[in-house]
Parts: structure tokens; C-alpha cells; sequence
């Protein structure tokens, strides 16, 4: 069985390094291939968003299954608009790593997969239409996982308050989802052995405020956690703010029902304890 990644970035190469050896063959995408890190088994393609070589085309159009993490962009979605039509010739397993950000704003109640997407944010609206495009080019039968804030090794808390960067920023009633690596791939695994496309939250089982996250993560190194600051007033990009537009509670019982995951850091606890027993943040 053939697998081809579009976007070769962490939760893919996460999932490559997990699953790889499930493989015949291995291939996918990278923005600069002089500059991206080269991954034990992996043939690397060059690809910035339009204008593919052939070689990647022909390796596309060969792949058995195909992982799609590229985000869409203000232009909409660049690996469908480049591989969409080689991909809709024949019927072969597509999974689109979306997001949980599509639901938009609940003030903090419980959404699942049944909930329509509400998302007021454009860099959402895109990303509807983007798994849309991609359950047509699969013929109905795309895994779209919508992944909640994704950590893992190198990427979590315990990392940034090592290197001094963490933040509590206090805005009363928010809540997110967190998602281990790991978990994100055996849902990607999961998905691909399913007979059927749909849709799945890929998300833990506890939502919490993110300054609890810090918190914890500074009680397991014994640290003082960094002070508290009001969102009303905290300095921030445009980008980071808006990541606190949103406030849900994002159930994963049908991940559970539907592709049998038992996941490894049901909680944030689980997942920082097992990053701390790694040797994180040390």
C-alpha cells in the first residue's frame, strides 16, 4: 500500500514515524525540499502551493492512500486546487486533518459532529470548504479528522515554560480541547481501516481553561507557573487573540464509537505526565 502526504508537517511526520513500516512505499510534500528535514524512508517532493512537478503528480496519482495536512489559504485550499482532479480519477483513501475550530463559539457547551459548523473566522470558513472539496474529490468517502490543539514532544507546555515563553491569560468561561500526537496518529491509522468516509473530533476527553494546562505543567517542574493576565487587557497578535474567539466542549464519543480509539492521553495530566517522564522541559 502506497502513502502519499500532503505536508509534511508535525502530526504527518508524527504519524510516519509511528505507522511508516505499514507502508510499501512512503512519500510527501514539503515546502522547500533543500531545506526540510529529511525523514528515514520518505521520498521528498517539493511542493509551495502551486505548480507541482510531474514526478509528484505521477507519485500522487499512483498513492493508495493520501494524507492531506496542508491548512487552506486566503486563495483556498492549494493541494486541492493541484491534485484534486488526479484524485478524484480513481477511488483510493483520502484523510483531510481539519480542525475542531470549525464549530465556531458555544460559550463553552458541548458540540459534537452532529453540530452544524458555525465558524465566524475566515481562516474557518475556509477550512469547511476545504473538507468539502476533499469528501467530493474522495467521492464521499474521506476521513475528515478535526483535530483539537494539538502537543507532543517539543510542542507543549512544559517546553515553553523552559524556555520562558508561557503565558496565563485569564478570560472567564473559556475552555478548549487538547490532542496528543500520538492519539492524532492512531485516529489517523484508524481512519484509514474504517470501511467508510465521515467525519470524527479527534480531541480528549477533558476541555479546560489553558491556564490550567500551564499550571500543571509548572507543578510538575517544580516551578512557580507565570503570573495571571487578563485577556481583556493582555498584549497579543491578532492571531493568537483570535484563537480565544471560540469556546467549546468537543465530545469525542463517536471517535471512540465509530474507530474504537482508546486514546493514550485521555487528559492533559496524561499527556504532560508521560512528556515529563520523556524528559521534557528538563
Amino acid at each position: 500500500m502506497r502513502l502519499f502526504i500532503l505536508g509534511l508537517g508535525y502530526s504527518a511526520r508524527h504519524f510516519v514515524g509511528k505507522f511508516g513500516g505499514a507502508f510499501s512505499h512512503v512519500a510527501g510534500t514539503v515546502r522547500d525540499r533543500a531545506q526540510g528535514d529529511a525523514l528515514a524512508g520518505v521520498e521528498m517532493h517539493a511542493f509551495s502551493g502551486s505548480h507541482p512537478s510531474r514526478e509528484t503528480i505521477d507519485q500522487v496519482r499512483d498513492a493508495d492512500v493520501v494524507l492531506v495536512s496542508i491548512p487552506p489559504g486566503s486563495a483556498g485550499d492549494p493541494a486541492i486546487v493541484a491534485f484534486g482532479d488526479v484524485l478524484a480519477a480513481r477511488r483510493r483513501k483520502i484523510v483531510y486533518l481539519s480542525t475542531i475550530g470549525v464549530y465556531g463559539d458555544h460559550g463553552g457547551g458541548w458540540v459534537d459532529e452532529s453540530t452544524p459548523p458555525q465558524a465566524t473566522l475566515e481562516r474557518a470558513r475556509m477550512r469547511v470548504a476545504a473538507e468539502q472539496a476533499w469528501m467530493n474529490a474522495a467521492r464521499g468517502e474521506a476521513a475528515i479528522l478535526r483535530l483539537a490543539g494539538i502537543y507532543g514532544p517539543g510542542r507543549n507546555a512544559l517546553a515553553t515554560l523552559r524556555a520562558g515563553t508561557a503565558r496565563r491569560i485569564i478570560k472567564p468561561g473559556q475552555v478548549f480541547n487538547r490532542i496528543h500526537v500520538d492519539d492524532i496518529a492512531s485516529a489517523i491509522m484508524a481512519a484509514l481501516h474504517h470501511g467508510s468516509g465521515g467525519i470524527w473530533n479527534v480531541c480528549d476527553d477533558e476541555p479546560v481553561p489553558p491556564q490550567d494546562v500551564i499550571a500543571y505543567a509548572a507543578e510538575l517542574m517544580g516551578v512557580a507557573p507565570p503570573p495571571e493576565e487578563p485577556f481583556a487587557t493582555a498584549e497579543m497578535s491578532a492571531m493568537a487573540r483570535s484563537f480565544y474567539a471560540s469556546s467549546a466542549r468537543v465530545s469525542n464519543a463517536k471517535l471512540k464509537r465509530e474507530l474504537g480509539i482508546t486514546l493514550e492521553c485521555p487528559t492533559y495530566r496524561h499527556g504532560l505526565d508521560a512528556l515529563w517522564r520523556a524528559g521534557e522541559g528538563r
